[in-house]
């Protein structure tokens, strides 16, 4: 079932997550029950007010502080250096400037910080790829600013990140025009 893997794959990404985390557009706080003991305190950016009482209820289950700020991710409010976790899930895909948005991740983290991504793009299959660029117009309308074609990978490099990990596959359960992913971690050139 897509739900199950969808639960899966979060809850694999954020297992390494510490400290202090930054995420980019908490939502409705899907990702919230899925964060370890080991984050400290957890600060998250998001353009829209989603659902308060749902992330209030994820959130009171927690044993670390969450603040939510609204704002975007191209325009952070915070310290240079501060982060030890910034966290990204299906989110890059609809971010207006995606590339402004990863260069204030880098700047945000520290020098040993991580960026942690699981995120749709664009699948390395010509056909897929093709109607993937097709139906962006339309997805684009239709999913609120998601776009299905973003080559994520290229993006975090193009952005100054390192990446040190990644994991392409296709989702299971979901249709490959959505399903291709990119799930990894990147650092900051220091």
């Amino acid at each position: 079932m897509a739900g199950d893997e969808f639960l899966r794959l979060r809850s694999e990404l954020l297992a390494s997550a510490r400290g202090e985390v930054l995420e980019l557009g908490i939502g409705t706080g899907l990702n919230l029950p899925h964060y370890p003991e080991t984050v400290t305190e957890l600060h998250a950016v998001d353009p829209a007010q989603l659902f308060p009482k749902t992330i209030a209820a994820r959130n009171a289950r927690l044993l670390f502080p969450v603040r939510i700020q609204r704002g975007t991710a191209e325009t952070l409010t915070y310290a240079d250096r501060r982060f030890d976790y910034v966290v990204s899930t299906w989110t890059l895909c609809t971010i207006p400037d995606p590339a402004l948005a990863l260069q204030e991740v880098g700047r945000v983290l520290k020098p040993e910080g991580r960026f942690l991504f699981l995120e749709h793009g664009r699948s390395d299959v010509r056909k897929i790829a093709a109607w993937q660029d097709r139906l962006n117009p339309i997805q684009n309308v239709i999913g609120c600013g998601c776009n299905l074609n973003r080559q994520i990978d290229r993006l975090i490099i193009k952005s100054g990140l390192t990446i040190t990990h990644l994991d392409r596959f296709s989702m299971q359960g979901v249709p490959r025009l959505a399903g291709e992913m990119y799930r990894g971690t990147a650092t900051r050139h220091n």
